[in-house]
């Protein structure tokens, strides 16, 4: 991989890797259903480069996926693997045991409302070895990764066999130099304002927050300082004038996962839209010259209640009454699938986690490709008033 993987040419375009996008626009990977093959190729068809989410899918149910993404865009996508932590179940006798087995108690009657069975708290490999492999045969432009460092040898096995550019997500000046000397190309700086799981690389059971929580704008200007690599903001980033100002801290792109929450080519179940319409709704009717009260619905909260980890949801019922729940990621993910599941089908968001980043109010309803555009030209309006 050149040294220079990315950087800027003429007006917004910038180079990640082999591939020159016409915009600074990466939709975040969003593992779990919204990040859908129709998502990622409309990203990237608009301009912008499209991620597929390969968190919770064994190689065998990535391949359709990828089927439909590489035929759509020829190439110009990226996939996200999740690293998977130690099996911290693995000795019998560990604590953290007996607190998921407590939690699979509390569990049962949310189970209950929806007739199903709390799920096995099982551990998941990722599938790893059997993915990269499979990404061989279809060679997207860069693969990113999330919770750990990746190491030299997956990122030479990326290079060498895959042919893609490698990003390694940090929260942290430590782990951005640890993901340097394993070889990564690029860097996604990871803000506290993020939706969905925090890209931790150990989650410190004494923090709430599980571990580095600086602002997205000081990380990539820490991370900027400290490395040579270039770097890619992600957290809270809803508009061009938030993509401008990482742009100005000296990020190379932004990426942006709230804001296509809402796309029509979202897998994003209804129950998650609705709630972010609501907000969207408030907010509108509160602003400026409106008489109506402030915006009524919820803020988000940072919570373990769901995965295990801790991961930024719409506040409801299930995120603050479960806020101890056990840090054992992602056994506590499986346990609350069929709840979740159950709870989105019959409309109930009290029991659903609404991932979402902290300006989650500016989402809106619309085509990928029209994201995109009001984007490119949000951060055109922003550079010329800097």
């Amino acid at each position: 991989m050149s040294a220079d993987t990315a950087h800027a040419h003429d007006d917004q375009s910038v180079r990640i890797g082999d591939l020159l996008l016409d915009t600074p626009v990466i939709c975040a990977p969003m593992a779990g259903g919204p990040t859908t093959p129709a998502l990622v190729s409309g990203v990237s068809a608009a301009g912008g480069l499209g991620m597929l989410a390969a968190g919770y899918l064994t190689a065998a149910e990535l391949a359709g996926k990828l089927d439909d993404v590489d035929s759509a865009t020829g190439g110009r996508y990226g996939v996200n693997l999740f690293l998977p932590g130690p099996d911290v179940t693995a000795d019998p006798s560990a604590p953290v045991n007996a607190a998921i087995e407590g939690y699979r108690q509390r569990l049962a009657g949310y189970a209950g409302r929806y007739g199903v069975e709390v799920g096995a708290p099982r551990w998941f490999d990722e599938d790893i070895d059997a993915t990269v492999t499979l990404l061989c045969r279809y060679r997207p432009g860069l693969i990113t990764t999330t919770f750990g460092d990746p190491g030299a040898e997956l990122v030479d096995r990326i290079h060498d066999e895959v042919g893609a550019a490698v990003g390694v997500t940090v929260t942290s000046v430590a782990q951005a130099r640890s993901a340097v000397r394993s070889g990564a190309d690029l860097l996604i700086a990871q803000g506290i304002e993020a939706g969905g799981h925090r890209g931790i690389w150990v989650d410190d059971l004494a923090d709430p927050l599980g571990g580095p929580a600086p602002g997205t704008v000081d990380l990539v200007t820490a991370l900027v300082a400290a490395v040579e690599i270039p770097v890619i903001a992600a957290g809270g980033l809803m508009t061009g004038a938030d993509i401008d100002a990482v742009l100005a801290a000296g990020a190379v792109a932004a990426q942006l996962g709230t804001a296509f929450l809402r796309a029509d080519e979202a897998g994003t179940s209804a129950v998650h839209r609705d709630a972010l319409a609501r907000g969207r709704e408030n907010a509108e009717d509160s602003g400026p010259g409106s008489d109506a009260p402030g915006p009524a619905e919820p803020d988000t909260v940072i919570t373990r209640a769901f995965s295990g980890r801790p991961a930024r949801s719409l506040r409801n019922a299930f995120a603050v009454d479960n806020a101890d729940a056990p840090a054992a990621y992602p056994q506590v993910h499986y346990m609350t699938k069929p709840i979740r599941a159950g709870a989105a089908a019959a409309g109930v968001a009290d029991d659903v986690n609404l991932w979402a980043g902290t300006g989650w109010r500016a989402a809106a309803a619309a085509p990928a490709a029209t994201i995109v555009e009001r984007l490119r030209t949000e951060l055109r309006a922003a550079r010329d008033h800097r």
